[in-house]
């Protein structure tokens, strides 16, 4: 951490509704305001937030970090926590499977039925490892670097569904990929575990205790819940797949 500064990463581009408008200088959107409000548990002014950007990989390879905290819907695994450190969860959210309204997969309650499908997903996310494990369909999923090339592959008809966050799935289809819709949701226990995400820090990094108690007053005082309603309402009317 620099002197009197709280640097916080965030995606190139940053996405709705966890960043509004790729600015998260202005605190709209959830993570951009979750960030603001534990810089301030932390004794920082808006003014001390200093906000650079990653790429989602970059952000958990081993290594130096040029950022105190990284907030990108990194879910918590142990296998990303060998090469860095997580905070305690601010969020948790189902999976979602994203496709168009004429979709043969349209109405479908089962794994089963989503197994013929074509898939996509960002390379590095719980997202890609829920279609390996869960879905498990008839071909290799597409992997992509990011979002914004597997909503485009989706667009072009290069893949039948992605599978994405609850949340961004509810942002694609209202906004982003005209006469798309959720095909389903997974329960939060599917594959396992449920999906929380977690801010990355440098691995070993001390500031985690302090980030936890952060995240913890935040919680206790009602504010990170008040957060929650504002920017990540409104998502669990998408029908339900069942995983087994």
């Amino acid at each position: 951490m620099q002197d009197g500064t709280f640097v916080v990463a965030t995606g190139n581009p940053a996405f709705p509704p966890y960043v509004i408008d790729d600015d998260p200088t202005t605190g709209e959107g959830f993570e951009s305001a979750v960030a603001y409000a534990v810089a301030e548990q932390l004794g920082f002014a808006e003014d001390d937030v200093e906000w650079v950007r990653t790429t989602f990989d970059q952000a958990i390879q081993p290594g130096a970090k040029d950022f105190d905290v990284n907030l990108q819907q990194f879910s918590i695994t142990p296998r990303r926590a060998e090469n860095i450190t997580f905070s305690a969860p601010y969020y948790t959210s189902n999976q979602a499977v994203v496709g168009f309204d004429d979709s043969p997969a349209v109405g479908a309650t089962t794994v089963s039925e989503l197994q013929g499908l074509k898939f996509g997903a960002q390379s590095g996310t719980t997202s890609l490892g829920f279609i390996q494990d869960v879905i498990q369909p008839d071909q290799e999923p597409f992997v992509y670097n990011d979002n914004a090339a597997a909503k485009a592959a989706l667009e072009a008809n290069q893949v039948d569904a992605l599978v994405l966050d609850l949340p961004t799935a509810f942002f694609v289809t209202a906004v982003e990929i005209e006469g798309s819709t959720i095909i389903g949701q997974f329960p939060a226990e599917a594959g396992g575990t449920s999906d929380e995400f977690g801010m990355v820090l440098e691995q070993d990094n001390e500031l985690v205790e302090c980030i936890d108690l952060a995240l913890e007053a935040l919680q206790s005082s009602g504010e990170l819940d008040a957060i929650t309603e504002e920017w990540m309402t409104g998502f669990a009317d998408a029908p339900v797949i069942e995983a087994g």
